[in-house]
């Protein structure tokens, strides 16, 4: 049967009704896994900083990247995160409104960014938000297990260049 919209026809299908046989296991797939990890540590973080601060988990990213790497420039601080230049360009734009963090003129127009004192004291309230969610997270871990989860998040970060080449 079909459907008349707008001067077109589109036919209607009928839904499926059963699982697919050649699925994703939901329970051991490692990139849906990391997901869910990053997803409740992120929403955790933001209804944190935003109640508290005002502010987003991807200010407290970039202010936390300025506070490792004082001068780097926003395109740097994309790559360092591994985050969209629009999300940084945006999250740079709300820190410079607060006078959180400021900027210098570099070499061919870049904007070398660094963390105003303000700033500095904004990074030091909002730190242990963040360190608070590792904790929760590595609280079922031995010391020794979570020492080797560092090590292996570290081996799969190593593939993070492949992953962005495949992309291209």
């Amino acid at each position: 049967m079909a459907h008349v919209s707008g001067g077109s026809a589109v036919e209607q299908l009928s839904p499926v009704h059963e699982a697919l046989s050649d699925v994703i296991d939901s329970e051991a797939f490692v990139p849906r896994l990391l997901a869910l990890l990053s997803n409740a540590l992120v929403w955790r973080e933001s209804m944190l900083l935003r109640g508290e601060f005002g502010l987003g988990t991807n200010d407290w990213r970039v202010l936390s990247a300025l506070a490792v790497r004082p001068g780097i420039t926003a395109t740097d601080v994309s790559e360092f995160l591994v985050m969209n230049k629009a999300v940084v360009s945006k999250a740079v734009n709300v820190l410079m409104t607060r006078n959180l963090i400021t900027s210098t003129d570099g070499p061919r127009g870049s904007r070398n960014l660094f963390l105003t004192p303000p700033g500095v004291e904004m990074h030091d309230q909002m730190l242990p938000i963040s360190l608070a969610g590792e904790d929760i997270l590595l609280s079922q871990l031995s010391p020794a297990e979570a020492t080797q989860l560092r090590v292996l998040l570290g081996k799969l970060m190593a593939q993070i260049p492949r992953l962005a080449d495949e992309t291209t």
